[in-house]
């Protein structure tokens, strides 16, 4: 559990160096989720389940999904999908891929390692985080699944939403530039260059 530990630690300063460095906002807060994710595995090596639970669920979770949910929402540029096709590079990949690897197998031997772990009779946080990873893992997964699917879905709205009103506006302006006609002076139109 040691080495876990250390090779859990390292793994979190590299992803929070990595989100400190990134140009991509979301980029950036993907490599802060592995980080947090990271940290959640030392807790649970140091033996707090519970706070490592509260770690993947409120911060990993809820608190990076809304900072996600908002940095996709104000991404109003015109260049936010090339951006996108470039994320889809392979190469973009290898980086969160190896780090999310990890993290997994660390998961797998922590699961294998506490399943002989014995149980008390009182319920307290120890028991409740190793609920938690053990026995209804997959009901933390689905319900991330869910939020995620709602993010996806919410983001794909409000783009429409905002194609629409931009090509509303550009319809207004060109309306009201044909309105104006020739009308217009400009500043310093009829000057020569002697009358300065």
């Amino acid at each position: 559990m040691v080495t876990l530990f250390y090779l859990a630690g390292i793994l979190a300063i590299i992803a929070t160096l990595l989100a400190v460095t990134r140009h991509h906002a979301v980029h950036a807060l993907l490599y802060l989720i592995v980080s947090l994710l990271a940290v959640a595995v030392d807790f649970y090596t140091l033996g707090a389940p519970f706070v490592a639970a509260l770690e993947i669920m409120i911060y990993a979770g809820a608190i990076m999904v809304l900072f996600v949910f908002v940095v996709m929402m104000l991404n109003v540029a015109e260049h936010a999908m090339e951006v996108e096709r470039l994320s889809l590079n392979p190469v973009n990949w290898v980086g969160p891929s190896l780090l999310a690897f990890i993290l997994l197998a660390e998961m797998v031997y922590c699961t294998l390692a506490s399943s002989n772990a014995s149980r008390a009779a009182t319920v307290g946080p120890k028991q409740v985080g190793t609920a938690l990873f053990g026995t209804y893992w997959i009901g933390v997964e689905l319900a991330s699944l869910l939020l995620m699917a709602g993010l996806v879905g919410a983001y794909h709205l409000g783009r429409q939403a905002l194609a629409k009103e931009e090509i509303k506006h550009a319809a207004d302006t060109n309306t009201a530039r044909h309105d104006t006609g020739g009308d217009l002076v400009h500043a310093g139109a009829g000057r020569t260059d002697h009358a300065a």
